[in-house]
């Protein structure tokens, strides 16, 4: 009760805090500042882009858009933040697609497991048609799609375990993120999905409350999870991107013109982020082999037979169903 309690607390008490930062920064000389919130480091690759869009926004608009930007979760969770776009409080952030989903549902099938068949087929998807429909259907939901970033494949992570086959899961508590997909995705695999807050997996790791986690590269690395856990496989299980949101509310205060430099510096940003991801997980990789941590490299085959009721169902949802049919003829 006391958790619950203070979570609630804690909500309010940063959105209070937003909002008399937010007065207390005037505007001069005709600029709006676009309050940017994230949860990453600023060494991981995403937030290197995102300093890429502010320099190339400012220089588009003259200086008459600046981008200040909040990293490691100094707003909130993703939650908290996309929470905090809808009331108008802060401007954009960068969250998971599986984060977005619990807003707006459509984002789900970026989570299903192996329907993407590699990171060039999920970029043909998400930079198409079926992309720009996603960005779009949250808009509902006052949150504004702006473009995806990379965020690779997400493969499990243990401490004491060796994870080369669904069976290696059996009894296993699995950090997931906190939408159903995740959890329905590792429980179906055989694991015992465990809900959590990123900012609090290392030490659940160390104190034994979960057995291990799943996600890319960069974040393995930039979390320091790497020291705990030493057993990392590549069953890259789902390519789930990263979205740079707007909230609708500061969106509309944005002239025909002001839209078209903040839309500009996204999409030119996206080639970089790619580039930066790309380059983060080589160098990840040697710090890995460094530090010891063992690769395994299971069939993945397996993974995705024993994945397969998520999509069935998914399918079940005749939306869904012709989305899923139209993404794997791509």
């Amino acid at each position: 009760m006391y958790t619950i309690a203070w979570k609630g607390i804690r909500t309010k008490i940063l959105w209070v805090c937003t909002l008399l930062l937010l007065q207390s920064c005037a505007l001069e000389n005709n600029t709006k500042v676009l309050y940017f919130a994230h949860s990453l480091p600023i060494t991981h690759p995403v937030h290197r882009a995102i300093m890429d869009m502010k320099e190339s926004l400012a220089q588009k608009s003259g200086g008459k858009l600046q981008i200040k930007i909040f990293p490691d979760g100094q707003l909130g969770t993703e939650r908290e933040v996309l929470e905090l776009l809808q009331i108008g409080s802060i401007s954009m952030t960068k969250v998971s697609a599986a984060s977005l989903s619990n807003f707006a549902p459509d984002y789900q099938v970026t989570s299903i497991p192996y329907l993407f068949r590699d990171g060039e087929h999920l970029f043909k998807v998400l930079e198409g048609e079926i992309g720009k429909e996603l960005l779009m259907s949250s808009t509902e939901y006052l949150l504004r799609g702006l473009c995806f970033y990379d965020a690779g494949a997400r493969s499990f992570y243990a401490k004491n375990q060796k994870i080369e086959s669904p069976a290696d899961l059996e009894g296993m508590k699995i950090r997931t993120m906190n939408d159903q997909m995740s959890v329905d995705m590792v429980n179906t695999l055989g694991g015992s999905a465990t809900p959590m807050a990123y900012g609090e997996l290392y030490t659940a790791l160390q104190q034994n409350v979960v057995d291990g986690a799943e996600n890319n590269i960069p974040s393995f690395v930039t979390s320091n999870h790497y020291e705990v856990c030493k057993y990392y496989s590549f069953d890259e299980h789902t390519m789930v991107p990263d979205v740079v949101v707007i909230g609708t509310r500061f969106w509309e205060t944005l002239s025909d013109t002001e839209k078209i430099w903040l839309q500009e510096a996204a999409d030119e940003s996206v080639a970089k982020q790619k580039r930066y991801w790309k380059e983060t997980v080589e160098e990840n990789m040697k710090v890995l082999k460094k530090a010891n941590v063992q690769f395994l490299y299971p069939d993945k085959s397996e993974f995705s037979k024993n994945a397969a009721p998520i999509m069935e169902k998914m399918m079940q949802d005749e939306k869904m169903k012709a989305v899923i049919e139209k993404i794997r003829s791509e």
